[in-house]
């Protein structure tokens, strides 16, 4: 549970973004409550109404006066409920797009780190259930409070004015309902967020299970993955069925309350007529002015909780805001005329941030010579992947330094880096794009011999041959693509990028031999200029390299030629005993899994 802040602590940081629109929010404001003195207006002239005119030897033509009067000023709140509407929802929306943008913005910008520890369901409920909700809150919760408060005081005031004693009476029932509202903000607050947080996590396990359809199809277990979201879902039920129970007991108790405190009033008020202190229009003003007080008393109950879930939503959204992004640019970054591509570790150590005492990385010492093709071998867990994620900034070293050409990576600008330095990752991301797109995502060139060259190099010859050809649309991550159709097209953005130096994380795990064969005879032709470090799980990639380097337990072992190392190195040889020399489309098999038991399934029936 978060910890939590006072209302008007977290309500106050909105100000900046509602800055702008607050002249609109203001005439939204005044026209509502213009509308809420019309409303009161109108029990005063019926009172005027009844003393003057509805007696013996009154004027008839009083009544259609009156009546027309009271027309004119329904016909005036209707129309200032609708300058408000006007006023507020056109600003309103513009804030809630800004916060939204502003919010992916600073993902965008977020470490790999701090992505790592949330959920993307808990990021996606915050960039959109939670905006959405302040949009309508402050186009209608936050103005209709503020009314309710002020028609609540002018209400009771006019009350007084006509009959202290009454208005003492009604006055009474708000002391409990003050006492009971602040439990109910404590106890709906807390209940809030916690709604709200396990709508997140909801949303999660949905995305997580889309995603993973393959797998919890292939192995058999949809069915348990329904009884773990059911088990989600029926805590979230119980979650809001407590919050509106919450909300119904206060609702009870700001409509009981009043509605005792005007039975005992009419009571009183009789009597007192009865007596001549008060007279009949007054009595029927009181109560009229009553019935317009009470209106905005019994809605307080859902105003109040609508204030309490948009603090949350506040909350929820500044926890993100506030997120430190820790890898930057320096304030003069360094801009080399021409980089030749010498990549070197210097004692790089790095550790993740909810481990700092058990470092991934041990003071690894290595140079990379510009144009050469450095194989990195080791066994799972030794570290790889992590080296590999050093160079483009996406993790910074914990201590030592890496630098390109003797810069210090963290002296150039990350934008200018990530120009410099091209990724392409064993687990490949693709986005609803088309196959054109995804190739060009980071080419600074958009020209169609890049991308056809990128797509020969990468053997992605099959990207010609879809529906639309390079135009196609490939579905969400890539998914109506095979594993090794998807790993050929982010090894074809890796290229067309043009880097510098160059960063590939065992992209060939997923090709048949003789595709690698033909990738690897392409990919020595366009790396003869560039730096590239390439994990290997494969002695047919470990042949790509110029030189290898074995990373053990975390530190760079040995540096050699491929027979260098297999001749002097007993852990080398252990090591490339242990590759894998037959690569398999992993997804491929998943999906002739799914088929197989849909058609079993087929035949059982």
């Amino acid at each position: 549970m978060a910890k939590q802040t006072p209302f008007f602590t977290s309500i106050s940081r909105l100000y900046p973004h509602v800055r702008p629109i607050i002249p609109r929010l203001l005439m939204g404001l005044m026209c509502a409550l213009l509308a809420s003195i019309v409303a009161l207006a109108i029990p005063q002239v019926l009172r005027v109404l009844i003393n003057d005119s509805l007696r013996p030897g009154g004027a008839t033509d009083a009544v259609w006066v009156a009546s027309l009067i009271i027309l004119g000023l329904g016909i005036a709140e209707a129309g200032l409920v609708a300058l408000r509407r006007q006023f507020v929802i056109n600003p309103a929306t513009t804030v809630e797009t800004r916060m939204r943008v502003s919010l992916y913005g600073h993902l965008q910008d977020l470490t790999v780190s701090f992505h790592d520890r949330w959920g993307s369901g808990q990021l996606l409920s915050r960039a959109m259930t939670d905006l959405n909700f302040l949009r309508r809150w402050m186009a209608f919760g936050a103005i209709m409070l503020v009314v309710t408060t002020l028609t609540v005081v002018i209400g009771v005031v006019v009350m007084f004015a006509m009959s202290w004693q009454l208005a003492l009476i009604f006055l009474a029932a708000a002391v409990p309902i003050m006492i009971y509202g602040f439990r109910f903000r404590t106890r709906f607050s807390k209940v809030a967020r916690r709604s709200q947080d396990q709508a997140g996590d909801l949303a999660t396990t949905v995305e997580e299970s889309v995603h993973g359809i393959r797998v919890l199809k292939a192995f058999g277990r949809s069915r348990e993955a329904l009884e773990n979201f059911n088990e989600q879902a029926e805590e979230l039920r119980q979650t809001e069925i407590a919050k509106a129970k919450h909300q119904a007991t206060f609702s009870m108790v700001v409509t009981l309350l009043p509605e005792l405190a005007l039975g005992a009033g009419l009571v009183v008020g009789i009597m007192l007529a009865a007596d001549g202190q008060l007279s009949i229009g007054s009595l029927v003003a009181f109560f009229a002015t009553a019935a317009v007080v009470a209106a905005p008393v019994e809605f307080s109950g859902m105003l109040l909780a609508m204030a309490l879930t948009a603090k949350t939503a506040i909350d929820r959204h500044f926890e993100v805001m506030d997120a430190p992004n820790t890898i930057t640019s320096p304030e003069q970054p360094r801009e080399p005329a021409q980089l030749k591509g010498a990549l070197s570790f210097n004692a790089a150590t790095f550790a993740f941030e909810d481990a700092p005492d058990k470092p991934i990385l041990k003071d690894v010492s290595l140079d990379v010579r510009p144009g050469e093709t450095m194989a990195l071998v080791g066994i799972t867990g030794s570290g790889k992947s992590a080296l590999l994620q050093l160079v483009p900034r996406l993790y910074d070293v914990t201590a030592g330094s890496i630098t390109i050409d003797g810069v210090d990576l963290r002296g150039f600008s990350v934008e200018q880096l990530r120009t410099v330095v091209g990724v392409a990752f064993e687990d490949t991301t693709l986005f609803s794009n088309s196959v054109r797109d995804n190739v060009l995502l980071g080419a600074s060139e958009k020209s169609q011999e890049a991308l056809e060259e990128a797509l020969d190099v990468a053997q992605a010859h099959f990207a010609y041959s879809l529906p639309d050809g390079l135009d196609t649309l490939i579905g969400e991550e890539g998914l109506s693509l095979s594993g090794g159709q998807r790993q050929r097209i982010a090894l074809a953005r890796a290229i067309a990028a043009k880097p510098k130096v160059l960063v590939l994380d065992d992209p060939l795990s997923a090709l048949d031999v003789n595709t690698e064969e033909l990738v690897e005879a392409r990919l020595r032709e366009v790396l003869a200029d560039t730096t590239t470090l390439i994990v290997a799980h494969r002695p047919s990639t470990v042949a790509l390299a110029d030189r290898v380097a074995l990373l053990e337990d975390g530190r760079i072992a040995a540096v050699g030629t491929h027979a260098e190392l297999l001749a002097h190195n007993e852990h080398y040889r252990y090591v490339i005993a242990s590759l894998e020399t037959e690569p398999r489309d992993l997804d491929s098999e998943l999906s002739d899994l799914s088929e197989l038991e849909d058609e079993s399934e087929e035949i059982s029936r």
